[in-house]
């Protein structure tokens, strides 16, 4: 999405949040064999050191584990610009629509075990969802038809249920989406220049019925837009499993994995470790979300499934490394093999393609962008404050970047990171 630099100085909704998902496997670039025998990271260190020099971040952490081993950490600054706390493995960081891969692998989880199927239609689980309209002509009018195909689980996992997003859609169904509380997540309780709120957030339960009444901008299975539908996959996740979403991936991925620093809402006792959110305005990085007086710490809306998570970098690789070892880390079983596996593979329907979107040149699978040909194995996604992580499969690597500011295309640490891991270990 080019971008000028007006963009910088008055950050809109789009300009904030429309890169959420940017660049997680784009940037990973072919490789025969990696290494892991110069282990200091040179690039990756480098590069991040001028991240923090220069002030286009506070801090940075990133971690790259071989298989199932420790990672290797990467990281330089503080919490904030002006604090003198530095960041490590345990810091908080805003993941955003790096919960999205989260919530496909929940997902997963329940279809491994039978209790969903991948085309089952949702509205097995959700009524509502039985006959859905689809617009005529977005841009001008609400105006629909019948939907002629049912909005199926493998459409909510990979963006092609026809769903909008508000930081994406546009025109009459934008507004409809404002006026519903249809938001994809929270930013900051500081009023941001074209930032609209919109009506308030209701919970889960009301945010799925209220968006079954509204239209869809596609028949479902039939195009890729980035969308709502990860939020709205974690209310089917609750009526499937019969406990509310953030219970169950407490209860069945998060405890089991011991990832323990993974919140909706960050407790008071964790503040410590919180970093803050800044907007690149001008060039220069200005707090909308400084930790102590942080949106995070109020209880949300509802614990968003496509954007709510707060990680640490520990968390988040602990998360990757069960991926890589098939649905199973240090001897505890989360999720099938058969469906982890799955659940990275392209998903998308029969004759669907990403060309120019986020996703361009990738197939889709459980929450993430999926590699194709050279980049075959990769599958991962990225957030809308810079952060970004991936899992290769082939070559038995995973990757997690973590650095605080918004929009994540102002600077290049999104589609630049897997670069600089390629490089270092190609050397």
């Amino acid at each position: 999405m080019p971008q000028t630099p007006n963009d910088l100085l008055i950050p809109s909704r789009r300009a904030f949040l429309s890169m959420a998902g940017m660049g997680a496997a784009a940037a990973m670039l072919p490789t025969p064999a990696w290494s892991f025998a110069a282990q200091q990271f040179p690039t990756l260190r480098s590069q991040i050191d001028a991240y923090v020099a220069s002030k286009k971040a506070a801090g940075v952490v990133a971690a790259i584990g071989r298989g199932l081993a420790a990672p290797e950490v990467i990281k330089a600054g503080t919490l904030a610009i002006g604090d003198t706390t530095p960041v490590d493995l345990d810091t908080l960081f805003r993941v955003y629509s790096m919960t999205k891969p989260v919530t496909g692998m929940a997902a997963m989880l329940l279809i491994g075990e039978g209790k969903m199927a991948l085309d089952q239609p949702i509205s097995d689980f959700l009524p509502e969802y039985k006959e859905m309209r689809v617009l005529i002509d977005p841009a001008k009018s609400l105006d629909s038809v019948p939907a002629k195909t049912q909005i199926t689980v493998r459409h909510l996992l990979t963006h092609t249920a026809g769903l909008g997003y508000s930081i994406i859609t546009k025109g009459p169904l934008l507004k409809a989406y404002m006026a519903n509380g249809i938001n994809p997540g929270q930013v900051s309780r500081i009023p941001i220049p074209g930032f609209e709120p919109g009506a308030p957030t209701p919970d889960l339960k009301t945010f799925a019925e209220r968006l079954a009444k509204l239209p869809l901008i596609a028949e479902p299975g039939t195009k890729w837009s980035y969308s709502i539908s990860l939020d709205l996959l974690g209310r089917v996740i609750e009526v499937a499993s019969g406990m509310e979403f953030d219970a169950f991936l407490k209860a069945r991925l998060f405890d089991p994995l011991k990832m323990t620093s993974s919140y909706f809402q960050v407790p008071q006792s964790e503040v410590k470790r919180l970093t803050t959110n800044y907007a690149v305005f001008g060039g220069a990085l200005i707090p909308i979300d400084p930790a102590a007086s942080s949106i995070y710490l109020d209880k949300p809306a509802f614990a968003f499934g496509g954007a709510g998570l707060v990680c640490s970098t520990s968390d988040y690789d602990r998360f990757l490394a069960m991926l890589l070892g098939g649905g199973e880390l240090d001897g505890v079983r989360v999720i099938a093999p058969e469906a982890v596996a799955l659940g990275m593979t392209d998903l998308l329907p029969a004759g669907v393609s990403t060309d120019g979107t986020f996703a361009a040149g990738a197939g889709f699978g459980a929450g993430g962008r999926v590699g194709k040909g050279a980049t075959e194995g990769v599958f991962g996604w990225g957030g809308a404050a810079g952060t970004i992580a991936f899992v290769d499969t082939r070559r038995k690597v995973r990757a997690t970047g973590m650095v605080q500011y918004m929009p994540s295309n102002a600077y290049g640490f999104h589609e630049d990171f897997g670069k600089w891991v390629v490089a270092d270990l190609q050397g």
